[in-house]
């Protein structure tokens, strides 16, 4: 497969984060980006935890690669990658997203079928940095039944097979290091499922430590349609946030 050639490689007028509130109005659209994989997180993201959390050279983890985001950055920033995933469809997709060269984009990318739950590959203390989007339970179904797909699992039995996927994340990650998890809330019969805290407490039960508690602000949630009848008719807030959790081990 012949590599693209990107023009585009890195945003415009970036700067690092500095506070708690992440906003990016701009989805990002640099490198091989796009949106077309549902649910996937802004480059902006990953970009921030890469940078600040690590350094050239280092070895990335992602467990639940999906749409490959997490790839391209850590290729781009020249730091190593492991991207794992269960689902056939989203690995074809990373390998067409990090099949790209440009000058200085010197980090490998290794693509990889496995359960995050069980990443007997990887030895103890051997990665530099977890930066890792998680389905958020059944919300966005993404196989028609794969095994070991979390993505097909309610709330419940979802937060338990996190508490599996937190503790391989803390084995795999070296002492000191950092495991950045993006996670949302849910509703059930109109009330919030704190669930994006129940995953933040399975990783500190697992031995992991809180650094940051960060506020990602999602767009496009304008209230219109059935959306806005309803919000009003059934007494209920869009929700428009995700909490990113950084932890230490």
């Amino acid at each position: 497969m012949n590599k693209k050639k990107i023009t585009k490689w890195e945003p415009d007028d970036f700067e690092l984060e500095m506070t708690t509130h992440w906003s990016f109005p701009k989805r990002g659209d640099w490198a091989t980006h796009d949106a077309k994989w549902r649910g996937n997180w802004s480059p902006y993201i990953p970009r921030n935890i890469i940078l600040r959390y690590s350094k050239v050279g280092d070895v990335i983890l992602d467990q639940f690669a999906g749409g490959g985001t997490t790839l391209v950055e850590a290729k781009l920033l020249n730091r190593d990658i492991i991207g794992v995933d269960v689902n056939d469809v989203a690995l074809d997709r990373c390998k067409e997203k990090v099949n790209f060269e440009h000058e200085g984009a010197n980090g490998k990318v290794y693509i990889r079928k496995g359960d995050a739950r069980n990443l007997d590959f990887l030895s103890d203390e051997s990665i530099d940095l977890i930066c890792t989007h998680p389905p958020y339970a059944d919300i966005i179904k993404y196989s028609d039944g794969i095994d070991g797909d979390l993505s097909q699992l309610k709330v419940k039995d979802f937060l338990e097979e996190m508490k599996k996927v937190a503790v391989e994340s803390y084995r795999v990650l070296k002492k000191d290091k950092f495991c950045a998890v993006l996670m949302g809330d849910t509703r059930q019969k109109g009330c919030m499922i704190p669930m994006s805290f129940d995953v933040m407490k399975i990783f500190q039960d697992a031995g992991f430590t809180l650094k940051e508690l960060i506020i990602k602000e999602q767009h496009n949630c304008k209230a219109t349609g059935y959306w806005k009848t309803n919000s009003v008719k059934y007494n209920f807030l869009l929700i428009a946030h995700e909490y990113l959790f950084v932890l230490k081990k």
